[in-house]
């Protein structure tokens, strides 16, 4: 074939020409049309194949512009060049008919560009118009111990809206923390990025109930609506889902039949089973991200379910508490089993029955597609919630997708702007990439809400570990001490004792605690049996270390007989294992904490990290060195301290001594980059 010819022979066919016009008009066409079918509300399908017909009509176009031309006398077969003589007229008209179509192309551009705008523009303000925050109601009992009845009333009037797909509601995580008569409520509406704002108030008085609620527009301090409700405590339901609904109709936000009638609803008709979940919720509102007001939640929503047990919401309460215990605080994977399956048996369809189930799947059985199925079928009955899009987040991140938990946790921090269990997760999320600075003004934000949170401090403590800065970590620590009432803030307090090398008074620490400290459970007590073993080790009481590692070994081998499908207690048996130099043992439980994790890719790592611990303590330096190596450089949940590995902790860590040394292992400790 004369490749030359051939070209020739495209080029006096106008196939060139044809290719060029085709390309501009259906630029033009596109431009057109996405301008144009949202206009009409198209449904998005309708765009996806008018641009599919599109380019399948650019091959067509090219070999008919082979096949034919077009003459005086119509359409006809283009001959080869050696029997039809050239052409001179008509050059230049496909030239004029490019510009020109380039210049309509390019006007609908800007034109569908500034359409966007302005529609993006008008869309927004809608949704700020229909935007709003319920602040705490006051409590105006003269039995102050009734705030948990005003706390209640809010949080299901919230729920209510939460539920309305045409309201932005602020969820009470980020409102809690304001007063019931705020100073400034355009600076608090700016805040929280709303509109409106409701104030209230609640008065119980035996079976009796006053509630007074107020719409108000904050720019302008302008009252839109009031009400005042008094009613009994059997039908305070009625007052909720009544206020719901009036401030639907005041923000003329539009209401669904499923809406309505989920407003209807009530969800027990004993008064004190009520109370009992009422103080429930108060309870999980209590704190940040420490589990002791979930045990306490726990007991009131037990309460509520003994004197009403069919009572669903307070079912599926109580299996979320549980299942929110279970990974890290070794409770028991069928009481939240139980209470989720009597949940299902009297409300299957229920967003708070399939939240529950959501989470059981999450938390307990760790099936992620499973939850993320389920979550997201419940972000239709709950468009307002923040909850959500930061458990879809969770999600993401033990299924890889990092980046995707960013844009989650994003979506979720517009509901929910004040949240410092929402911040600090989103921060959690940085630690992991290793993305510090973004963590750190995460957790500056958190702070300015819980000012000197020794949580949130220790948080921070654990990113200036990992970048080397122990001076600004024991800042952060400093008023940490052995009867700190917290799961983490205490153990960051041993490890920056350990990496100053000050390894009597992170011994004198732990016993201290386990003197004067009351541990909320078995699973906590024999981790922090093993923390104080491994400082004891590390102390050179190899005598004491025996003992305590064989006190965390008696505790931690019952747990993991009960839950065999729980990693956590297993990593630190497997340390507990290594401590008392039961190798076998160790590399065992290991291997089984590594089957546990197979699937799960933010936690997967944490598994090699336990097992190049322990390889490091068995003297396989080689192997643990090449795990901290690919360690290094991915992003994952450590097992062993506040952020993924970093070479500062591999300098910090006396648990490497061993492998310091080794030249390769220097190499780590010395690169920045990670």
């Amino acid at each position: 074939m004369d490749v030359q010819k051939f070209f020739t022979e495209l080029k006096r066919r106008n196939v060139y020409k044809i290719a060029v016009v085709y390309a501009v008009v259906a630029w033009l066409l596109i431009q057109a049309g996405s301008i144009l079918f949202p206009t009409f509300e198209a449904p998005g399908w309708v765009m996806k194949i008018f641009v599919a017909i599109v380019a399948a009509g650019f091959p067509i176009a090219l070999i008919l512009a082979w096949a034919f031309e077009l003459t005086p006398e119509g359409l006809k077969r283009t001959e080869f060049a050696g029997e039809l003589p050239r052409k001179s007229g008509g050059r230049r008209g496909w030239i004029y008919v490019v510009i020109i179509a380039s210049a309509i192309s390019v006007s609908l551009f800007f034109l569908g560009r500034d359409t966007a705008s302005r529609g993006a523009s008008a869309r927004q303000t809608e949704s700020f118009e229909k935007s709003i925050a319920v602040l705490p109601f006051e409590n105006l009992s003269d039995d102050k111990a009734n705030a948990y009845f005003a706390t209640g009333i809010q949080d299901e009037i919230m729920t209510r809206l939460a539920k309305i797909a045409d309201l932005k509601v602020i969820s009470r995580t980020s409102t809690q923390l304001y007063q019931s008569k705020p100073g400034s409520l355009s600076q608090i509406a700016k805040q929280l990025g709303v509109a409106h704002v409701l104030e209230g108030s609640v008065q119980k008085v035996g079976d009796q109930v006053r509630v007074n609620v107020q719409l108000i527009r904050a720019d302008r301090d302008s009252h839109l609506w009031a009400e005042t409700y008094d009613r009994k405590l059997t039908d305070i339901f009625g007052v909720e889902s009544d206020v719901a609904k009036s401030i639907a109709q005041a923000l003329q936000a539009k209401l669904s039949g499923h809406e309505e009638q989920a407003f209807g609803a009530k969800p027990t008709s004993n008064p004190e089973a009520y109370d009992a979940y009422l103080r429930g919720l108060a309870a999980e509102g209590e704190s940040v991200r420490s589990v002791y007001p979930i045990q306490k939640a726990i007991s009131f929503y037990k309460r509520a379910v003994h004197l009403d047990p069919n009572f669903a919401l307070a079912w599926s309460s109580l299996s979320r508490a549980h299942s929110s215990l279970y990974p890290s605080f070794g409770d028991s994977t069928e009481a939240a089993k139980r209470a989720l399956e009597t949940a299902q048996k009297l409300q299957p369809d229920s967003p708070e029955t399939l939240l529950a189930l959501a989470q059981y799947q999450y938390s307990e059985l760790h099936d992620y597609e499973a939850a993320r199925t389920n979550f997201l079928r419940v972000s239709k009955m709950l468009p307002g919630s923040s909850e959500i899009p930061a458990a879809l987040a969770q999600i993401a991140r033990h299924q890889g997708k990092w980046e995707e938990a960013v844009a989650y946790y994003d979506q979720a921090l517009v509901l929910d702007p004040r949240n410092v269990e929402l911040l600090t997760e989103t921060a959690d999320n940085y630690d992991d990439l290793r993305r510090f600075d973004n963590a750190l003004k995460l957790y500056d934000r958190a702070l300015e809400i819980w000012p000197n949170d020794l949580d949130l401090l220790a948080s921070k403590a654990g990113i200036y570990q990992a970048q080397g800065n122990l001076a600004e970590a024991a800042r952060c620590l400093r008023e940490v001490h052995a009867q700190t009432p917290s799961y983490a803030a205490v153990p960051e307090k041993v490890t920056q004792l350990i990496f100053e090398r000050n390894y009597a008074d992170a011994v004198q620490l732990l016993e201290n605690r386990f003197a004067q400290f009351q541990f909320g459970s078995e699973l906590e007590e024999g981790i922090f049996q093993e923390l104080l073993a491994f400082s004891q080790l590390l102390a050179g009481d190899a005598a004491g270390a025996k003992t305590n590692a064989g006190q965390a070994r008696k505790i931690l081998e019952v747990l993991c007989q009960n839950q065999p499908d729980n990693d956590f207690p297993r990593i630190f048996l497997a340390r507990a294992y290594a401590i008392l130099g039961e190798k076998d043992s160790a590399y065992k439980e290991a291997a089984r904490v590594s089957a546990l994790l197979q699937k799960d890719a933010m936690r997967r790592p944490a598994a090699e990290e336990n097992l190049a611990l322990i390889e490091a303590s068995f003297g396989n330096n080689a192997r643990a060195i090449s795990i901290l190596a690919h360690l290094l450089q991915i992003p994952y949940q450590s097992s062993l301290y506040a952020t993924p590995v970093t070479p500062a902790l591999l300098r910090l860590d006396p648990a490497w001594d061993a492998l310091r040394s080794d030249p390769t292992f220097q190499k780590l400790c010395q690169n920045e980059a990670h």
